[in-house]
């Protein structure tokens, strides 16, 4: 039964997450997960669904597959990315449009280290780790064999385990950090901010060569404190509001209307250890805050 019809539906309606989720974990953007749900739902309308056991199973396969053949295209251009890569914010909590699969996995941590790791690796991590798939199933969709996949899964968590045990910072901590954090950079408190930074904190910075951005990470407490003073001399946004993406509090922050920066934070022991400022503004558009 096609997802045109009325039951069929409301079975797309219950595992467009799951697609969307194993779509955007692979590829770490927004649009071109989108773009994938799209092509699966299509795949689906036109199928005879009929021999189908495991609806979800299928649908999130088609959502591998497809993303798997995006990746290895997208391969070259994302290595030709000017300066640092962020992935494409993803708007989650009470603003969000629609469901989301969540779990530490869509964290904006644990997909910058997704990104070091080849289209294969990302697929098998996911498709086991995150969706249970067994390593036949896998190799379908890679075109490889289960020992192939287990070794993929297994290179591709050994990279990721740092992320896992890092301690997370709760909520309402993440949330304090970053009003002081602006609250001391739009004072010019140098000493203030130098004190909220962890010593040997890395600040990131995606302008993807649409705006001016820092080109390569930047190390050190009072580096990085000097840089948010600028930062805030220069461009003087007039607005900011908290809103959760990727399952965290993160500070927006606007100019006559228009979202500038979206900054995220690692917390350890109190201290800022990591501060990413997503500021290319071709992330901006599926987040609904621009």
């Amino acid at each position: 039964m096609a997802p045109t019809d009325a039951f069929a539906e409301a079975d797309w309606q219950a595992h467009r997450p799951a697609v969307f989720g194993a779509a955007y974990r692979i590829l770490g953007s927004v649009a071109e997960a989108e773009d994938v749900v799209q092509e699966v739902w299509l795949r689906a309308a036109a199928a005879d669904l009929s021999e189908v056991r495991d609806l979800r199973a299928w649908l999130v396969t088609l959502a591998a597959r497809g993303s798997y053949n995006v990746l290895k295209s997208a391969r070259v251009r994302r290595e030709s990315y000017v300066g640092p890569w962020l992935p494409e914010p993803l708007l989650t909590g009470p603003d969000a449009a629609a469901q989301v699969l969540m779990d530490e996995s869509v964290s904006t941590a644990m997909l910058v280290v997704m990104e070091t790791l080849s289209p294969a690796e990302r697929v098998a991590l996911v498709l086991h780790d995150v969706f249970d798939f067994p390593f036949d199933r896998i190799a379908e969709v890679l075109g490889s064999t289960p020992a192939a996949g287990r070794k993929l899964a297994s290179r591709a968590r050994a990279r990721v385990a740092a992320v896992k045990e890092r301690p997370r910072a709760s909520r309402a901590e993440t949330e304090r950090l970053l009003k002081a954090f602006k609250a001391a950079a739009d004072a010019g408190n140098l000493a203030e901010l130098v004190e909220l930074l962890h010593p040997e904190a890395v600040y990131v910075a995606d302008g993807g060569g649409k705006v001016t951005a820092a080109r390569r990470p930047v190390q050190g407490a009072a580096p990085i404190a000097l840089l948010a003073v600028r930062q805030i001399e220069i461009r003087r946004p007039d607005a900011f509001q908290i809103i959760e993406v990727n399952g965290q509090p993160a500070l927006a922050t606007y100019r006559g209307g228009r979202l500038v920066w979206l900054d995220t934070l690692e917390i350890a022991d109190g201290r800022i250890t990591t501060w990413r400022r997503l500021a290319n503004p071709e992330k901006f558009a599926h987040i609904g805050h621009t």
